[in-house]
């Protein structure tokens, strides 16, 4: 298989020079020279020329890489590796490519990770295993290694299951408490909605506090980012445009949510957000465009706004895990995980520790590598399990080692990647610190909750 059309602008500004190769997730794990960008962006000339086929071997080299965009982030030469890597995806869905394992593995992920309801279908029978002592006990009898590495892989990342978790529940409009300051649109997405429910509740409830009125379409779904990541294409759209459907079902004259216009689409998980924000390019109209120039992600959008002189007034300091309240002496350490989507495809990355500063006591730690990739990336995870812990265990070792007591984290899939291995570093005497949201720990600080 050749790839016409492929754009060869887009790979001629490389020059080799390595700058990609040290922030490279894949390469940094596998450490094959087509497994980099650089060795890829090889493949894809290769191609062009017709030199080379795009069989399953050369296939292979272009799903080991995680999407993470790090390595636009480092070319000196402005490389847009981002858009070649979105321009190969779908060719890589072709039937010859994969194995009728990894392809059936792939469908069935897709068949219910975007779709709230049946993901809780699915996973309404494990209520009473996730989270429980019968779940700690199957995982250190290590019967659970007997399973195949890729549901293995989903069982280490099944956090405990919340009866809101199989609920909405919210109301269409969440009116702002004093003054209103703004109204928004709320995107509660798929796998967050159910995995870390917790999240829009604290989102809602500190945007209210904030004076900001939230709109919230009952009938919304995924926004596509699982599918966009994996180069489906025509299901993206599909979830994308009924995405926008669902909020003109609401905001009109007429309609529920009442005929004020939004003034902003928000999102708090930063995968969502990435995709969200590419809707004119993916959809290719001016419904996608117009929406498209709605969304702000959650922080982006309250940095800007500024938190009210109320909801300051409100802040307290956290708790430590022992019940003592932080103090100038004795900080409550966090560290701010930066997610992929968020640092490398939004460029996001001042406005969360902002807001995390305005929480009285909290210091903030950094990680040495900050803009390397967790390994979460989607359903990366799943499919590329062996690769994808190995990223898991850098990460988390690099986390832990900033002595933080708490993580802060912008994305389900990151926040579930760091829950399963933190406990699994090393032989570290230090405590392991807990993975949260950075709108969870502001909305804490102003209910006095521990950390």
């Amino acid at each position: 298989m050749t790839m016409p059309g492929l754009a060869a602008k887009g790979t001629d500004p490389c020059v080799h020079c390595g700058f990609c190769l040290p922030t490279c997730a894949s390469y940094r794990v596998l450490g094959t020279e087509m497994d980099s960008p650089r060795g890829r962006i090889h493949a894809l000339k290769a191609i062009e020329a017709g030199e080379l086929e795009l069989d399953a071997t050369t296939a292979s080299h272009f799903d080991s890489c995680l999407g993470c965009f790090a390595c636009v982030s480092a070319c000196p030469s402005g490389v847009r590796y981002d858009e070649l890597i979105e321009a190969t995806r779908p060719k890589l869905n072709a039937p010859e490519l994969r194995s009728p394992a990894q392809r059936a593995f792939r469908q069935l992920l897709l068949a219910l990770l975007p779709y709230p309801q049946r993901l809780r279908t699915a996973l309404a029978p494990l209520r009473a295993y996730a989270g429980t002592p019968l779940q700690g006990l199957l995982r250190r009898s290590g019967l659970l290694r007997s399973l195949p590495a890729s549901l293995a892989a989903m069982e280490q990342l099944l956090p405990p299951l919340a009866a809101e978790a199989f609920r909405d529940g919210h109301p269409v409009v969440v009116p702002a408490q004093g003054k209103r300051r703004a109204r928004v649109g709320l995107v509660l997405g798929c796998v967050q909605r159910v995995f870390d429910p917790g999240v829009n509740r604290a989102t809602l409830e500190v945007l209210s506090a904030n004076g900001v009125e939230v709109v919230i379409p009952p009938a919304q779904g995924c926004c596509g980012a699982v599918t966009h990541h994996q180069g489906e294409l025509a299901q993206t759209r599909e979830l994308a445009n009924a995405l926008i459907e669902s909020f003109k079902a609401v905001v009109g004259p007429g309609r529920p949510a009442g005929p004020e216009p939004l003034d902003a689409v928000l999102v708090a998980a930063s995968g969502c957000g990435h995709t969200l924000k590419h809707y004119g390019d993916l959809l290719e109209d001016s419904a996608g465009a117009g929406f498209a120039s709605q969304v702000r992600d959650v922080h982006e959008f309250l940095a800007e706004l500024g938190l009210s002189e109320s909801f300051r007034a409100r802040l307290r300091p956290l708790q430590h895990a022992d019940g003592q309240t932080a103090t100038a002496d004795n900080p409550v350490l966090v560290a701010y995980h930066d997610a992929c989507h968020m640092l490398h495809g939004q460029g996001i990355s001042a406005e969360p520790r902002q807001l995390l500063r305005a929480i009285p006591y909290l210091q903030l730690r950094e990680a040495t590598e900050a803009g390397v990739c967790c390994g979460s990336a989607g359903i990366y995870n799943l499919v590329q399990p062996e690769e994808a812990a190995a990223l898991g265990q850098i990460k988390a070792a690099d986390l832990q080692g900033t002595g933080a007591e708490l993580i802060a984290s912008a994305n389900i899939g990151c926040t579930l990647q760091l829950r399963r291995h933190l406990p699994q570093v090393g032989e570290s005497s230090l405590q392991s610190p807990t993975v949260a949201h950075p709108i969870e720990l502001l909305h804490r600080s102003a209910h006095g909750s521990q950390v």
